[in-house]
């Protein structure tokens, strides 16, 4: 399986939904990252971008499962690239847009869809995730705008149930190497190394780790639950 996430927005929370929501999910799928400008406004030299299209192409056609995903500032480009490479498009299984509920989100995340429809992607390929919603919201509040564009053009796939609420845990997960997943399985038994140092440092380090593998063990189900709904 492919697939790609983007939107036109940025801080909708597409890295994080490639790396913990669906390559986990994905057999482990490699994430390949496009994308030039990095959150401090540099340029990116490790990524792919999208002006290389053809070489992402033979980048993930050696790959059973792949996750792309495309940066707020690539994305443009990204569909310019797909227009060129005629029929593209049809590589990706699922187009994922992440969406928040804030109103220049909300309309970059409608932008996106017709820039995707309009290049020629069924809306059965074109999923969107609700992502940061607050515990006690509906999205069918507070995502109104998104379910009666759908009602009206029906060029994308809304399920309710494909939503990740706000969670402390995916700000403690910056800088991370693991995974989701990998925190939960991680056998270490972090009390027993908070017990046996003595050193005040370790312990609070030791801490913040067992703190992190709880709030994960908490996130997991809803995280099978929205992946379930979104790409079924």
């Amino acid at each position: 399986m492919r697939v790609a996430v983007l939107s036109f927005s940025g801080n909708v929370g597409k890295s994080t939904v490639a790396r913990h929501l669906l390559s986990p999910r994905m057999n482990d799928a490699t994430v390949i990252p496009v994308e030039t400008i990095n959150s401090d406004g540099s340029e990116g030299d490790e990524a792919l971008k999208a002006k290389q299209f053809g070489e992402l192409q033979e980048t993930y056609a050696i790959m059973p499962n792949a996750v792309i995903d495309v940066g707020a500032s690539n994305v443009e480009e990204f569909m310019v690239r797909m227009c060129q490479y005629k029929g593209s498009h049809r590589d990706f299984d699922f187009f994922v847009i992440p969406t928040v509920p804030k109103n220049k989100q909300l309309r970059d995340t409608i932008s996106t869809v017709d820039a995707l429809a309009e290049i020629g992607v069924p809306p059965q390929k074109i999923r969107l995730l609700f992502n940061m919603v607050e515990a006690d919201d509906e999205p069918e509040q507070v995502f109104a705008g998104l379910f009666a564009y759908q009602s009206a053009m029906k060029k994308c796939v809304i399920n309710r149930q494909a939503i990740l609420h706000v969670n402390e845990l995916y700000s403690r997960l910056t800088g991370a190497e693991q995974n989701i997943n990998a925190i939960v399985t991680d056998p270490t038994d972090w009390m027993e190394r908070i017990t046996q140092t003595e050193d005040a440092n370790e312990k609070i380090q030791f801490m913040r780790c067992l703190s992190r593998q709880r709030l994960a063990e908490g996130v997991l189900d809803e995280l099978d639950a929205a992946f379930k709904a979104l790409l079924s």
